[in-house]
Order: C-alpha cells, then structure tokens, then sequence
C-alpha cells in the first residue's frame, strides 16, 4: 500500500485510484471504503463507532480462533446470557413468600418484577454502547460485579424499598449480558456460520425459562427465598472468576480478527496462548503490528471515540431495522404474556400445587432451547443456499445489490404461522377446560416458534451492523422488554374483561397485523439501509 489510509476491498485485482461506495469481506459483509492514491481520508461505514483498524493481508482469516476456541467463547458468553432470564424467572415462585416476608400486597410484589423488566430493557443501552467501544470483556467483568453485588444486597433485605431498588439494579447487571454476546458472536463469526453459533447463543439464555422455576419453588420451599439470591451470588462470583481467566477480547476495532495483543485487563489466558502460537505458527501478527501503528498517529495510540450512550436509540429509531425490530417485540410480548398468564389460569382453571406449576413451565423452555438450536443451524443452510442460487443467477454476486432481507427474514412466516396457531389454541383449551396435556403441548410449540423468530431477526441484525451489534442487540433489548414490561401488565385485566379464549385471539390478530411489518422490511430495507449509508459517507466526506 502507498498509503496508510487506502484499503483495498479483498477478492478484488483492480488496483487503479478510482472512488467505490461499496465492497464485500471475504465474509460477505458489505462495508464502504475509498481508495485514495493520494493520501486523502477514506470515508467510514456506518457500521463502525470507530476508525476500523486497517484490512488484513487476503491471507489472514476472519478470525483467528478456531473451531474449538469459538465453541469455548460461545460457551462461556452463552452461559452470561443466562443469568439475565434466571434471576427474572427463578424469583416468580418465590412472590408469595417474599410478600409474607416483608409484610406486603403480593401486588406490590409484582411491582418489582415490572421495574425488572423495564431496567432489562434500559440498561443495554449504556452497557452495549461501552461495549462498543471499550470492549467486550472489560464491560461483561463491570456487568457481573454490579449483578454479584446486588445479589448479596436482595439476599440481605429487609424492608420493600430495598427490595425495589436492588432488583433494578440487579437487572441493570444482568441483562446486558444477552446484547454484549451478541456482539461477541458478531465478532468471531461470519455471515455464513453465523446462525449456527447465535442459535447455541440463544439456546444458553433460554434454559432459565426452563429450569429458573422449578429452582426458584425448591429454593422457597426448602432453604427460604433469601436462598435464591445466595445462590445466584455463589453462582456470579464462581462464573466471574472463570470468565476473567478465559474470556478474550473479540471486539474487531480493538483486536482485529484477534491478531492484535489486547492490553491490561483486556488479556486472557486464552488470548495469551493464542498470541503465543500465533506468534510462532503465523505470519498475520508481524503484517498487522506495523499498519496498525501507522495508522494511529505520530504517537502509536489509537484514539478512541466518547461513548455513544444514545447509539441503540439511533438503530431503534433510524429506519433500517425498525420494522423487524418491532415486528419481534409484539411477538416476544405476546410470548411473554402467555407464560406470564400460564401460573395463574393452570392454578384456577386445574388446581395445580406451586411445584406442578413450576413443572408446567418445562414445556415452553425445551421448545425455545430446541427451536432456537435447530433454527440456528436451518439459518445457516438457508442462507448459504439463497446465496449460491443468487451467484448463480447473475454469475456474480454484487455487493451493492445482494438482497440481504429477504435472505434473512424469509423464513419468518413459517415461525409466525406457528406461533399464531399455538397461542389461539393455547387460549381456547384453556377457556373450555381441555385436558392439561393440550396447553402445555401448545407452550412447546409456542417456545420453539418465539425463540425461532429472536434468533432469525437477532442473526439479521448483526448482519446489518457487523461493528455495532451489541448495540443493535441492545436496541431490540430496549424495544421488546419496554413493551413486554406494558403487556405483562395489562393481561390479566384483559383476561378478567373478556374472557381467556378471546384475550388470546385478539392477540393471535395483533400477531397476525404484524407480519405486514416484514413486508415492508423486505421490500424496503435495502434502499433505506443504502439511503443511509450514502447519507452517513456524504457526512464523514465533507468533515474529512
């Protein structure tokens, strides 16, 4: 390269000093770049918060860490995205004890588990955007100490207040972890591979829906409900510890494809053996130490950006995605509402004990764990098949014009279809008094179709935003738990207004309304995303 500032799009043998808008990884993310002969500044893509460390060499791969290395990662942040859905699930048989307790309403109870859910869905924003920026591993250690401590505070409590306040602050520790793994998996995976890992992703933070009841009811019954914060304390400060010594640093603005050493409290005892083969075995660490200090200033240092605290808002409310993002968060609340419902109809319509209710939930978590595994890997057979069917289609596939959409989301009205059929049954067996086995049958098929639907518009996400994935992750966080906070509130009034059978067809008409929101997502989002991109460039253009 002449110049620090050229980038030359891989797989590409024109070398003249011409000016592109697109170009196309060897992963098939599209990203805009500028070659610049003279020295000039080359424009930024959207995707990124920060100045891109330069392109690797054509024979560095897109990640360093190999097939054993990434199922480790995935692991490990598949296990963080736990914790956000068991400390929710595992606390919901412990209510009537706790309001026994604290000599409370159960009402005032409740409360706690709506400002649960709204801090769900609030602090992603500030943890994913830091995430962004700083990385993933600094930001999940910051997470689970704020988780750890609230812990040890709930399990201490003494009076209402203090249990209001510490709730929210343990959601505001636990639930970024589901956006900061997305990031993480966005990081070490291409398009093509993607939705196998982000369904074993998925598939870690489902198991709560699963096992988090039937814990929490053992838990209440047994050792008192204060045992269900120590437990979730021992099982943070054990977690943490194993995440410290194993997690590495995977965000691509710091380490690159990982290549790069991360400093300070960024390495890990993975990173430390991978640089240490790395440094023997390959050749890709010696080509990017000397670009990448090129390429930050007289000084080495790369200057990192302020924190964009208002980056999901932007995704949320910036057009691309938010049709899909929407579309998601209906279904997710009707998801949601359904399980809500499910303790108290089970107990009034067949008079089942705490534990059997606990047991009941079974049902919809092995769904979601089997949907969201299966999916994953139909995700990424389907997309390497639209992919090849489009290359062959034109002998070409052009970056600027791959219909990225309806690559993704094509799949959506299968899963609709089933989620829409199960909630209508789910309501009217229950209306009628069917036999139990038809309605915790419907929450399986519920589970498998819900969990199906996150993981294709997650997956499709981070396609869209390679670089800022957490945040994109953070910005459906934001949208389907403010509205699931709304709807988990407002069932049981609607069920006690006009009856089970009709609450849950009204929503299976909701449902059904939305899917005109994919629609448009397919048929539009691809001129708003390159509407966006040009918009963005033109920015970065007229300031460089």
């Amino acid at each position: 390269m002449s110049s620090s500032h050229e980038e030359i799009a891989p797989q590409r043998s024109d070398s003249s000093a011409v000016t592109s808008l697109k170009g196309e990884r060897p992963d098939g993310e599209q990203h805009a770049y500028r070659i610049n002969d003279s020295g000039g500044k080359k424009a930024q893509h959207p995707d990124e918060p920060i100045e891109p460390i330069p392109s690797l060499s054509t024979s560095a791969p897109y990640s360093i860490f190999d097939r054993r290395q990434k199922a480790l990662i995935v692991t490990i942040v598949s296990i963080a995205a736990t914790f956000s859905g068991l400390a929710s699930n595992i606390y919901f048989p412990s209510i009537p004890a706790i309001a026994s307790s604290l000599a409370v309403t159960p009402e005032l109870i409740n409360l706690t588990v709506t400002s649960y859910m709204i801090f769900q869905g609030l602090s992603p924003t500030m943890w994913a955007s830091i995430a962004d920026v700083h990385g993933r591993r600094v930001t999940y250690i910051c997470t689970f100490l704020v988780f750890f401590a609230a812990c040890i505070g709930l399990a201490e409590t003494r009076a209402y207040a203090q249990l209001l306040v510490l709730r929210c602050v343990q959601s505001t520790g636990s639930a970024s972890t589901i956006a900061i793994g997305a990031g993480v998996v966005g990081d070490i995976t291409t398009r093509e591979e993607r939705g196998g890992y982000m369904g074993v992703f998925q598939a870690g933070l489902l198991i709560p829906l699963a096992a988090g009841p039937v814990l929490g009811g053992v838990f209440a019954q047994t050792l008192g409900w204060r045992a269900i914060f120590w437990f979730l304390a021992i099982y943070s400060g054990t977690f943490l510890v194993l995440l410290i010594c194993f997690l590495p640093e995977t965000l691509r603005a710091l380490v690159g494809n990982g290549s790069i050493p991360p400093k300070g409290l960024s390495k890990s005892l993975l990173s430390i053996y991978v640089h240490r083969r790395q440094a023997t075995n390959d050749a890709s660490l010696a080509e990017l130490q000397p670009t990448r200090s090129s390429s930050s200033g007289t000084n080495g240092k790369r200057k990192l950006p302020s924190i964009d605290f208002l980056s999901p808002l932007r995704i949320l409310f910036g057009g691309e995605v938010t049709c899909a993002i929407v579309f998601l968060s209906i279904y997710y609340t009707v998801w949601q509402m359904t399980v809500t419902v499910m303790s108290t109809l089970f107990q009034q319509i067949y008079e089942l004990s705490s534990i059997q209710i606990g047991l009941t939930f079974i049902a919809n978590g092995a769904g979601s764990m089997i949907g969201t595994l299966s999916t994953g890997k139909f995700l990424d057979y389907d997309y390497k098949r639209f992919k090849a069917q489009y290359e062959k289609d034109l002998n070409s596939s052009p970056a600027t014009d791959f219909p990225l959409e309806k690559a993704r989301l094509r799949t959506i009205y299968l899963w609709s279809l089933l989620q829409i059929s199960s909630t209508v049954v789910f309501g009217w067996t229950l209306d009628r008094g069917v036999h139990i086995s038809v309605p915790i049958i419907c929450t399986f098929v519920l589970g498998w179709a819900a969990t199906s639907i996150q993981s294709v518009i997650t997956t499709f996400l981070v396609d869209v935003f390679p670089k800022r994935s957490a945040s994109a992750t953070a910005a459906l966080n934001l949208s389907r738990c403010l509205m699931g906070a709304g709807g988990t509130a407002a069932v049981l009034p609607i069920t006690n207004g006009i009856g089970v059978g009709w609450t849950f067809t009204l929503f299976t008409g909701i449902m059904a309304s939305a899917i005109a929101l994919i629609e448009v997502q397919m048929r539009l989002g691809g001129k708003w995303r390159k509407s966006k991109e040009v918009e963005i460039m033109g920015e970065a253009m007229e300031k460089g």
